[in-house]
């Protein structure tokens, strides 16, 4: 059975907890192994009251707890509770068949976020524009090979007929996102400067820079969903 996920104040409850330094030193700690609380004590240089103090904390928040020693009875040990720890990780918030990068003339932005996606998710990526361009620009194309991707069967396409009912559209520029529907769901939005106005080198590579991070933010937090059966 899929374990139940956290509420939102139950995540709250362990950032907060994990907000004091201390108390981060000591889960840190835990990560490798168990540990007595004066044990944490003297790794961490705390006072025996202080770290005390933030077990009390920590366990309030479910992210420790105590087990009495098999050998000692007089002694506890503490130990970190996976799943509490894990609860901190943003979860899913989305699922999608299909992910579909979207920017008004699908010539450089879009064709560079579906290919870096290609590489980092199951999910299946494609790209497409809002008022398609001819051709791909040169720089899209030579920044994606400087990276190792292949954009020899890049083209522009137009969104109308490349979009199905079930696909994330991601916006990939300001114009684009401004055009799409806005009742069209499900839909994201990333605000990515053209390159193409600039036209250096430089410029393309901040734009994969950047369309890089937001994809390996997003691929944790999107789920696939199963692909609907087309009769």
């Amino acid at each position: 059975m899929k374990p139940e996920q956290p509420t939102l104040a139950e995540r709250s409850r362990i950032h907060a907890a994990l907000g004091d330094p201390a108390r981060l030193a000591i889960v840190d700690t835990l990560i490798a192994g168990d540990a007595a609380p004066g044990e944490l004590a003297a790794a961490l240089d705390l006072p025996t009251n202080l770290v005390a103090h933030h077990l009390k904390v920590l366990e309030a928040a479910g992210l420790v707890v105590r087990t009495r020693s098999e050998g000692d009875r007089r002694r506890t040990y503490v130990r970190l509770e996976p799943d509490a720890l894990a609860a901190i990780a943003t979860p899913a918030l989305i699922a999608a068949e299909r992910v579909v990068f979207v920017c008004t003339q699908n010539s450089a932005r879009s064709q560079l976020a579906a290919a870096i996606w290609a590489r980092r998710s199951d999910v299946p990526a494609v790209s497409a524009g809002t008022e398609p361009a001819g051709r791909v620009h040169p720089r899209a194309m030579k920044v994606a090979r400087r990276h190792g991707l292949d954009p020899s069967g890049w083209h522009p396409s137009p969104l109308r007929e490349v979009a199905e009912g079930n696909d994330l559209l991601i916006a990939v520029c300001d114009n684009a996102h401004e055009h799409l529907p806005g009742n069209r769901r499900p839909q994201l939005h990333w605000s990515i400067p053209d390159p193409a106005p600039i036209d250096t080198d430089a410029a393309f590579e901040a734009a994969y820079a950047e369309l890089t991070n937001r994809i390996d933010r997003l691929v944790p937090a999107l789920t696939a969903e199963p692909t609907r059966s087309k009769r």
